[in-house]
């Protein structure tokens, strides 16, 4: 007789529980809800194998009670993080109000990730909410997260979406679900923020900044002051996270300190959209009302999250305060230059051109302003660039005296450097994706999932989205601009 025990070890679990053996303030023991008839809706096979979990395992009913929580897999050690944050610059006390981390799955080539259950139930930082997550956000934050793997931007990644069969009430009556979701750790600028405010706020911090700079950045540990390189490592690579998000016109539409992984990884996809028309003023998020996180602010944004990390860690960066400080800010100012270059690197790549020189701003810079001027597709105006004959919506930037002018001036710059014309072209396409996930397409999918339990379109676009830089002919009805609308878009956080 195989025993329950046998079969979740079939199914290629391998947890660690590395975070559970830090000092307990930092999180409470939780199990998941119970969910009361649990269908497995989507399922990351490949994700599933690289993990080295048995993908066929766990395309059955047994994966489905796993993924809505019904049952642990063996080595689970469930709990829900304590971290705090800046919510749109208020700072509140939060954690895990609606999420359970299952453990840290080990993978045969010896990588840890976190395994959490997002919609798991309430949990004592649940604040009065119900823990429960709804069908559409969840399947939304599959949709965005596989797709932004799939540009090459850092992400967390879904494994599965599992229905339970119960509502959820938020405006109206919506389809309960739960999605696992797959990150390098949860830990963010927030568990730091809440750790410096706990009673026991150094002993607390210096356990989780030595964890952290073990887990994520063991190179720059050198243990003389491993708050100093934990902030610096955190620099670097948020900065290289935020210039891919520039550069592929993504919004993450809110930034809260407690939405900023410490692992460099894009986190928690609420009312996150890709821009269509170019403008740094997007904002799609209903309830960034001032344009916080609009798409031009989200540097800046980055920079101050950052800041706050840098005052949670202050005590450890130096025992005099003003030299604590003054370190901090050293570190801090390199984030503006740390993201201009990735940025202005990425922004050449999109133009076919190697090499640097000194016009380079200047040609990037123009051809913005042309594109916001014309209400110009971000997305397409580099496709057609490339010579691809897709819409650009507006007005007619191609066909303006300005451009013309400014395609002068790109040839000129074509002609200093030593590669050809094909070298560039190839550059160009592996730069720049063929298809983004369009927001009037996500809605589609949703529409038809969430409505009518028709999975086909959502399994259409993910795997149009799967090869982003192939620019085959199959995809150019995904390179479609949306249907003009008397409004503008809205997408909503869903908790």
């Amino acid at each position: 007789m195989t025993t329950n025990a046998q079969k979740h070890e079939e199914s290629g679990w391998h947890f660690d529980n590395s975070y559970a053996r830090l000092p307990e303030k930092l999180f409470t023991l939780q199990e998941p809800a119970k969910a009361r008839s649990p269908k497995l809706v989507l399922f990351n096979a490949e994700l599933a194998a690289g993990l080295g979990l048995n993908p066929e395992k766990l395309q059955s009913p047994e994966g489905a009670e796993i993924f809505a929580g019904n049952r642990l897999p063996v080595g689970a050690l469930p709990l829900a993080q304590a971290y705090a944050g800046h919510q749109f610059a208020y700072f509140t006390m939060l954690g895990d109000g609606r999420a359970v981390l299952l453990g840290e799955q080990m993978t045969p080539k010896g990588e840890r990730f976190d395994v959490q259950l997002k919609g798991g139930g309430r949990t004592p930082y649940s604040r009065g909410g119900d823990g429960r997550a709804a069908l559409g956000p969840m399947l939304r934050e599959y949709i965005m997260s596989e797709a932004m793997h799939a540009l090459g931007i850092p992400t967390t990644r879904s494994l599965a979406v599992a229905a339970t069969g119960e509502p959820v009430f938020r405006e109206s009556e919506l389809q309960g679900a739960v999605l696992t979701r797959v990150a390098a750790s949860h830990i963010r600028v927030g568990t730091f923020q809440f750790a410096a405010n706990a009673d026991e706020g150094q002993e607390l911090l210096r356990a989780l900044t030595s964890y952290t700079l073990e887990r994520h950045y063991p190179e720059a540990a050198s243990g003389e002051n491993d708050a100093l390189a934990l902030l610096r490592s955190v620099i670097c690579s948020q900065a290289a996270l935020l210039a891919k998000w520039q550069l592929a016109g993504f919004i993450h539409g809110v930034m809260n300190t407690d939405n900023m992984a410490l692992s460099g990884e894009t986190i928690d996809y609420g009312p996150c959209a890709f821009m269509d028309a170019y403008d740094p003023a997007t904002v799609f998020s209903s309830i960034d009302r001032q344009g916080r996180y609009a798409y031009g602010n989200q540097p800046q944004i980055a920079a101050w999250n950052l800041a706050r990390l840098a005052e949670a860690l202050l005590p450890l960066l130096h025992e005099d305060e003003d030299a604590a400080v003054k370190l901090a800010e050293d570190e801090l100012a390199a984030f503006a230059e740390l993201y201009y270059r990735h940025w202005l690197a990425g922004m050449r790549a999109k133009l076919g051109l190697f090499g640097e020189q000194s016009e380079d701003e200047a040609l990037v810079t123009e051809l913005l302003q042309l594109m916001q001027e014309h209400k110009a597709d971000y997305t397409n105006t580099f496709l057609r660039l490339m010579g691809e004959a897709v819409e650009l919506g507006g007005f007619d930037l191609f066909g303006s005296e300005a451009f013309a002018a400014w395609l002068v001036k790109r040839q000129a710059r074509l002609e200093k450097q030593q590669e050809d014309k094909e070298a560039s072209l190839q550059l160009m396409k592996s730069s720049n994706p063929a298809l983004i996930p369009r927001n009037h397409r996500v809605e589609e999918a949703l529409r038809a999932a969430e409505e009518d339990d028709d999975y086909s379109v959502l399994h259409k676009l993910l795997l149009a989205l799967e090869q982003p830089y192939a620019h085959s002919p199959e995809q150019a009805q995904f390179a479609e601009l949306p249907p003009k609308a008397d409004r503008p878009y809205r997408t909503y956080c869903g908790t």
